[in-house]
């Protein structure tokens, strides 16, 4: 769970409008057993998992989508006071501190957590944002592509802006994509102040730049399953299980764990929801035994119960990077709109 960062802005300021004058899509669920829950693209969960929450508490969960966690998060600060759903799942700690410093978010702590839960709380907010997953945003490399050009692959950041690697990475763009805003962060996690210098030979490497993760694992990547030229993307060190073969064997793809930031995602419960109640439950049922041994295979992430089994291909194919570069909920909040203008300003010379 998606364009250039001039085109998002005049999406969301025409969305307040449009927004405005259909309504709440919350206050629809009032007296109901319904919960709405605004996400982001990527939400996949299975339907007997979501029965499962059904028929425990005879509440009805619809999910409506609304892009990237970036353009998800932003929506709802814009409908501040009129809420579009009950609840949300999907901010990651990019975004975190937007949706807690915007005050759209009401309190809820689960009564009974998972004893790993607390290495994913946030230092600000975590009253009101509940951990549910993480993965580690990673550059992948389409390993059968770099055997037949008998080229060695990259291993680093650094190896990205060598001359034979010219032309060869793709990357969601840090403005419209939580994940190539994840990007972003593990390059300042490593350079520090010198991230811009490093974006500056990244994109003179002939960087490519689509508006989000589909487009650029799905379609532009040439392991993706189109017709993609590029054997280089930004993804998540859990993307190689998905490409071993029907046959068995190992991935075609692997992560380049020296490459990683750590993604978390947050559910919450939306100030003026219809059905908090109904929402805290679901947050309830998301931390789970049942719905985190799903998330793998769903959607791609890891279980913020780390006591869950993983499906076997990620035991052995998925591991999480051991150092992953990290930038504070603070420094982000701090210093997130001036990290992307100057991101666009250097991406778009």
């Amino acid at each position: 769970m998606r364009t250039r960062f001039t085109g998002i802005v005049a999406v969301l300021l025409g969305s307040i409008v449009v927004l405005a004058g259909c309504g709440s899509s919350a206050s629809s669920t009032a007296g109901s057993k319904t919960i709405v829950i605004a996400t982001h693209d990527s939400w996949a969960m299975s339907k007997s998992v979501m029965a499962a929450f059904t028929k425990q508490t005879g509440i009805t969960v619809k999910i409506e989508q609304h892009g990237d966690a970036g353009e998800l998060t932003n929506k709802l600060v814009l409908t501040k006071g009129n809420p579009i759903a009950d609840g949300v799942f999907g901010i990651d700690n990019t975004f975190a501190t937007r949706a807690v410093d915007a005050g759209i978010l009401a309190d809820y702590t689960p009564w009974s957590e998972p004893a790993s839960v607390s290495r994913f709380n946030l230092a600000q907010g975590s009253s009101q944002l509940t951990p549910i997953d993480y993965g580690d945003v990673c550059v992948n490399v389409d390993n059968t592509w770099f055997a037949k050009k008998k080229l060695s692959p990259p291993k680093t950041f650094e190896d990205l802006t060598a001359p034979a690697y010219k032309g060869l990475t793709v990357t969601p763009a840090a403005t419209t994509s939580s994940t190539g805003l994840a990007f972003l962060a593990g390059t300042i996690g490593r350079f520090g102040n010198g991230w811009k210098a490093y974006w500056t030979k990244l994109t003179a490497n002939g960087l490519k730049i689509d508006p989000g993760w589909t487009e650029a694992y799905e379609g532009d990547f040439t392991a993706g399953g189109g017709q993609g030229t590029y054997p280089i993307v930004v993804s998540y060190s859990s993307s190689p299980p998905y490409t071993v073969p029907k046959a068995g064997g190992a991935p075609t793809t692997s992560a380049l764990l020296d490459t990683c930031f750590r993604q978390v995602e947050y559910a919450g419960v939306l100030k003026g929801a219809s059905n908090p109640g109904g929402v805290e439950k679901f947050i309830d049922f998301m931390q789970g035994r049942q719905f985190q041994a799903a998330l793998p295979e769903n959607m791609y992430v890891y279980p913020v119960d780390t006591t869950v089994a993983l499906p076997p291909d990620w035991a052995r194919w998925a591991p999480v990077s051991p150092h992953p570069y990290a930038v504070s909920a603070a420094d982000i909040t701090a210093n997130r709109n001036a990290w992307l203008r100057d991101w666009r300003d250097l991406t778009s010379r």
